[in-house]
């Protein structure tokens, strides 16, 4: 292996786990925390004193069946370690959108995790449980806060479990990239996932190309990973920056603006 390609001794570590203590926390950190054994991750903007900005769905409503099935498989919604309202946030488990929490009541008995930017493609496919890293690098701390801070007190639209859940409000915040075409999927890691897994045994013609167990493992383990990479919104070209206050005010002509530009690439073949 060669020099250049060699992975760094805190690569190494964050493949194993992106597990980081409290006090190690700066503003502007895009944190999670598993939910009902690491089936689903919820996200989330730490803009310090204890506090975290995201994006929830009220408990029970959380992939629209409203049933309680929703809240055991994919609650988001805060709620305080002693089972009683928080006396810092008071009772969140009904409350919907963007809202802030403090870190307590964000984790939910769970532990703390660093969402990664700006990593190498070796280390994101590595990396095989997805919503935990991305090769798209970050914007400062101080953009990641202000767009936090104004979609606080502005909304992020519509809460969906595969287009605009909370990964996708986290990414937005650290990088300020939209997806703008009629895709299955937005930014999160955890709904491409999903969907990569999906295709890796369903959909592809390959697994008729081998008939080994192992063969077809193999198979379906490269296309999970390409699909995987190819989705990252580190890679894919559907996306533009968008700033949060344009995001607001006009959605409309923004989506008529990327679609322009959009094609204008294409014609050029970039």
């Amino acid at each position: 292996m060669s020099e250049s390609s060699r992975w760094t001794m805190p690569e190494m570590a964050g493949i194993l786990s992106n597990k980081i203590p409290q006090d190690e926390l700066k503003p502007g950190d895009h944190i999670y925390s598993w939910r009902n054994a690491y089936l689903y991750a919820h996200h989330g903007i730490y803009v310090g004193d204890g506090m975290v900005i995201h994006f929830t769905r009220a408990a029970g409503q959380e992939i629209g069946t409203g049933t309680v099935l929703d809240r055991f498989i994919f609650s988001s919604s805060p709620s305080h370690s002693s089972g009683s309202p928080c006396p810092r946030c008071g009772d969140q488990s009904r409350t919907e959108g963007v809202i802030s929490s403090c870190l307590e009541c964000f984790l939910c008995g769970g532990e703390l995790y660093l969402f990664k930017y700006g990593v190498s493609p070796g280390v994101f496919i590595a990396k095989t449980r997805g919503g935990t890293c991305t090769i798209a690098p970050s914007d400062p701390p101080e953009h990641v806060l202000h767009r936090a801070k104004f979609l606080l007190q502005n909304g992020f639209g519509v809460y969906n479990i595969f287009k605009n859940n909370c990964e996708d409000f986290a990414i937005y915040c650290k990088t300020g990239l939209l997806v703008f075409t009629n895709v299955s999927v937005g930014r999160s890691g955890q709904a491409t996932s999903f969907l990569a897994a999906t295709t890796a045994i369903v959909s592809s013609p390959l697994r008729f190309l081998t008939t080994g167990v192992s063969g077809l493992a193999a198979v379906g383990f490269g296309v999970y990973c390409v699909s995987r990479y190819v989705s990252d919104i580190g890679v894919r070209r559907d996306v533009m920056k968008i700033h949060v206050e344009r995001l607001i005010l006009c959605p409309g002509p923004l989506e008529s603006e990327a679609a322009t530009i959009t094609d204008t690439s294409k014609e050029k073949g970039l």
